[in-house]
């Protein structure tokens, strides 16, 4: 770091669409000589980039904050500058409010106005007041990012499509990100290429409604998502692709064939269904049933027949009785899930659901979630168990926790660990699992061929 280089932190909460908009922040205020840090303490600007989906987002912001105001009033006593921006979902759904708590704030930013950031810190250093930028802009922020830098592993995010036009009861995503918005497979391919270039071995496509993914394929039409798949499966250095979150009524013929054809896609999907009884499904709004559910579960699984599955529940939803929740509990027996987050339902300001009747009390919202848990947490025991004894491909990432360890990612997204050199971060190399624990793998190494004629010598 030159002496001239500006020192930029950035706190990222939430989705890994947040942790890739940072990235990306990161890139546009580079040129004016920005380098990360990940010390806040005499950083020249910090960025909270933030999540607005869990109950309290907003006040874990504020919390946050009131620290780095301290932060900010020790650099300028002691003849400094900083510049403190809040940018994502909670910026967008509550930037009036941040500014009057918080007036120490320079900057505040939705998710789709980040290409507009150097502007936005030019305005901050000339103003005496804050500078709001939250509108959805005409101009698809896109168009005007600079090329990624380097990706940061042998993993990396890319981002395809944003927005969400599902309007789900519960969600403030169709607020906080604006309607859905594909990107042309010409940058996609373009951006994969150079994080493929730049050493990433896998990489994971992102949306809001991943698989809603429309934009102009090669012939300028709307495609779908199965086809930008296969595009991408051409490149012979991108050894593996996984996508997320996926909504059911997205999951179309081509999608589950490209999980039959295409070698490179990864048999593990997260394909949220949020309940099992279709009357609390209809009051979300998710215009799926379970039956429509299961459906895609058996066609996906005729596809690909090792597929593991994971999903996102909410209990508590309001009008949920007892005998809805019985429901969820027989989908998740029938399904069998390798993994699968879940979480109480909480009012989300400005949404239909937080204004219905019917509240369900906490404590027995408490109750389902615990029995919830239990049951997807014995299913992940007992998927990563019947692991044990089993012959895998690993993409190593990186060194494990201890000396001569390697961390990686088997085919279903479990983390698996095994003793080996360093020089294999980044490849895909052959493991047999040990044993399957409750969160991840234990593994060896399956020496190469010469390395064991060598050894038999």
């Amino acid at each position: 770091m030159t002496a001239n280089t500006k020192r930029l932190h950035m706190i990222t909460w939430g989705c890994q669409m947040n942790v890739y908009d940072s990235g990306r922040m990161a890139d546009v205020l580079a040129p004016l000589g920005y380098a990360p840090t990940e010390a806040p303490e005499g950083a020249d600007m910090i960025i909270l980039n933030t999540c607005h989906i869990r109950d309290r987002a907003a006040e874990k912001v504020f919390s946050e904050l009131g620290r780095l105001r301290l932060l900010k009033q020790a650099r300028v006593a002691a003849g400094g500058k900083m510049v403190l921006a809040v940018a994502g979902c909670v910026a967008q759904a509550e930037g009036a409010e941040i500014l009057a708590r918080a007036p120490y704030v320079d900057i505040v930013l939705g998710p789709q106005t980040y290409h507009r950031l150097p502007e936005m810190v030019a305005r901050a250093s000339r103003a005496a007041g804050a500078v709001i930028e939250t509108d959805f802009p005409a101009e698809d922020k896109f168009d005007f990012l600079p090329d990624a830098t380097a990706a940061s592993g042998p993993t990396a995010f890319l981002t395809i499509q944003e927005g969400c036009d599902k309007f789900c009861s519960f969600c403030v995503v169709p607020y906080t990100r604006g309607a859905e918005q594909s990107r042309p497979q010409a940058a996609v391919l373009a951006e994969a290429r150079r994080l493929v270039d730049q050493g990433a071995r896998e990489i994971t496509l992102l949306g809001q409604n991943v698989n809603g993914w429309h934009g102009a394929g090669a012939d300028g039409a709307p495609s779908t998502l199965g086809r930008l798949i296969a595009a991408l499966a051409a490149n012979p250095n991108l050894l593996r692709i996984r996508y997320t979150t996926s909504h059911p009524r997205d999951m179309d013929d081509s999608l589950i064939a490209a999980h039959r054809d295409i070698p490179q896609l990864m048999p593990f999907l997260h394909l949220p269904v949020q309940s099992g009884s279709d009357r609390i499904l209809a009051a979300m709004n998710r215009k799926h049933t379970a039956d429509d559910y299961l459906r895609i579960i058996g066609n996906l699984r005729a596809a690909r027949p090792d597929i593991a599955l994971s999903s996102d529940f909410i209990v508590g939803h309001p009008g949920e009785t007892e005998a809805d929740f019985q429901a969820t509990m027989r989908l998740i027996e029938a399904v069998g899930f390798a993994q699968a987050y879940s979480f109480k339902y909480s009012p989300r300001p400005g949404t239909p659901a937080a204004g219905a009747g019917q509240q369900v009390d906490e404590a027995a919202k408490d109750r389902r979630l615990q029995e919830l848990q239990a049951l997807l947490r014995s299913q992940q025991a007992a998927f990563n168990a019947a692991c044990a004894g089993q012959t895998v491909p690993v993409l190593f990432t990186g060194p494990g926790r201890h000396p001569g360890q390697l961390s990686g990612r088997s085919p279903w997204l479990q983390p698996v660990h095994a003793a080996g050199s360093e020089s294999l971060i980044g490849t895909v190399a052959p493991v047999q699992i040990v044993s399957g624990n409750p969160n991840s793998l234990t593994a060896t190494l399956i020496p190469h061929p010469m390395e064991q004629e060598r050894t038999q010598a």
